[in-house]
């Protein structure tokens, strides 16, 4: 397999995890705070590797694999959050997210939503989709560093 091929394919990648979160969105699951943390590296992923299919070489797939390995750690921060397995930011979990908001702001019907990381929306076989996402994410790294592997 090429240079090409592993670069197109971990790109691609992370397009369609990206894809899969925007669609959630729109089917009703709004992302918290570091849902969006995740989507960041998934951008420069894709960034580098349209980059990376026109001027080749290893050092692009290598900055591809750190974004993928990056929003592979932070869906496994996340993941811990969710499960309790350590704290997360107040920011955006039980312990804070409501300061600033009025007991107005609270009580009326079209209030602020607010989407704690520590809650799980939603799960398949027991992962939550920061789960999914670590765990695609990490394939993604592989990928990559098949592309700094490859040959052009």
């Amino acid at each position: 397999m090429t240079q090409k091929f592993w670069i197109a394919l971990s790109a691609g990648g992370s397009a369609a995890l990206l894809a899969g979160a925007y669609i959630f969105q729109a089917l009703g699951y709004p992302p918290c705070a570091m849902c969006l943390w995740q989507r960041w590296p998934h951008f420069a992923a894709i960034a580098i590797g349209l980059i990376a299919l026109r001027v080749g070489g290893r050092a692009l797939p290598a900055l591809g694999a750190l974004a993928a390995a990056t929003t592979s750690a932070i869906g496994v921060y996340h993941t811990g959050v969710e499960r309790d397995w350590w704290e997360g930011p107040t920011s955006c979990t039980g312990g804070g997210g409501l300061d600033g908001l009025s007991g107005a702001d609270l009580l009326t019907i079209a209030g602020p939503r607010v989407i704690q990381c520590d809650q799980v929306s939603w799960e398949l076989f027991s992962l939550s989709m920061a789960s999914w996402n670590a765990l695609f994410s990490g394939l993604l790294v592989v990928g990559w560093i098949m592309a700094v592997r490859a040959r052009s």
